[in-house]
């Protein structure tokens, strides 16, 4: 996919590991993308002059994780990411990435960018790389109460994600539960599961359990962002450990030091597919432009992906092809989200 005609803006606030990591990573994302950057942070700090179609305009008013996020946005129009979502929704950027806070970027891009027709709240989705396909797993931050309609929204928008930016013809939709039958779970769970079945634009394969998330049952799996935040960390975690844990027992004798030879490819190569700068961030679903959250503690490839990814989002317009999706599905079963009992 051809990028450099792609404009991103970055929030060059927020990245906890330095400046010099962020402009590394900004360095890769540009020279081996050609991708376009609108950088918000202190020009004295970045050194991206010789870089084409790179510009860094000077940003110090940082929205930080202890600062309350919907006040904060409201109140201070010259932080960095308040002026990054602001230069999207004027156009001179196509989609905007911070690895900033998490709740300033998602209140600044829902604001800014707006929510798409007929969505009642966007949801925060990983892309979460497993043995044999890439997993759109939602809601990952977001929404931490969510009613059973909004459950039944985050499939559709999963689905249409899946569908119009992986390539996915007919997305596998699994709602996540503590148990496989369709009674099992909370009352919203078993209320989204009824709405969902027999869904005519994807494959609704009914409830999954966590222990079903790593062996990638499905395309695309919805919870409320509380569970899947941690069950999303908690499965990186533990990739971690494991990794971990094995290479020290090879460490122990010459026997376990073969197989841990043998196995070293193969479990070097998950723990990096689900590392966080691997996968570079979540994307905010549901607004009429593409917004990414990255990770804080990113190193310079993390930050480098995040922007990969948003300006993927962004050249297959994602947004436009998921409002279209969900227009044609409420046009055809009324309201999504809407159905009865929903």
């Amino acid at each position: 996919m051809n990028l450099s005609g792609t404009t991103v803006a970055l929030d060059g606030l927020g990245v906890e590991n330095g400046f010099d990591v962020l402009e590394a990573g900004i360095r890769l994302a540009a020279t081996s993308e050609g991708i376009g950057l609108r950088v918000f942070g202190p020009a004295s700090e970045l050194d991206l002059a010789d870089l084409n179609r790179v510009e860094v305009i000077d940003s110090t008013d940082q929205i930080t994780n202890e600062d309350d996020p919907v006040p904060s946005v409201r109140s201070r129009p010259d932080a960095s990411i308040v002026r990054a979502v602001a230069d999207v929704a004027a156009g001179n950027s196509d989609a905007v990435v911070s690895l900033g806070s998490t709740g300033a970027t998602m209140a600044a891009s829902t604001f800014g960018l707006k929510r798409s027709r007929g969505v009642k709240r966007p949801a925060l989705a990983a892309q979460v790389p497993l043995p044999g396909r890439t997993v759109v797993f939602l809601d990952v931050g977001a929404n931490v109460d969510v009613r059973a309609q909004h459950l039944v929204q985050f499939a559709w928008l999963g689905a249409a994600f899946a569908k119009s930016v992986l390539g996915v013809e007919r997305p596998e939709v699994g709602l996540l539960s503590v148990g496989e039958e369709a009674g099992k779970g909370r009352e919203e769970v078993v209320e989204a599961h009824a709405a969902l079945t027999g869904a005519d634009e994807f494959e609704f394969v009914g409830n999954v359990e966590g222990r079903d998330l790593p062996a990638g049952v499905a395309d695309v799996i919805v919870t409320d962002g509380f569970t899947g935040n941690v069950v999303l960390k908690a499965l990186e975690g533990t990739v971690k450990t494991v990794v971990g844990a094995i290479s020290e027992a090879a460490r122990k004798n010459p026997v376990s030091a073969v197989g841990g030879l043998m196995m070293k490819p193969a479990l070097g190569g998950l723990r990096r597919d689900l590392h966080p700068d691997t996968t570079g961030g979540a994307i905010l679903l549901g607004l009429r432009k593409t917004a990414v959250v990255g990770h804080g503690s990113s190193g310079a490839e993390g930050v480098a992906n995040a922007i990969r990814v948003a300006a993927r989002a962004a050249a297959v317009d994602a947004p436009g092809l998921t409002e279209e999706m969900l227009h044609r599905v409420g046009a055809n079963r009324g309201s999504i989200g809407s159905e009865p009992g929903v």
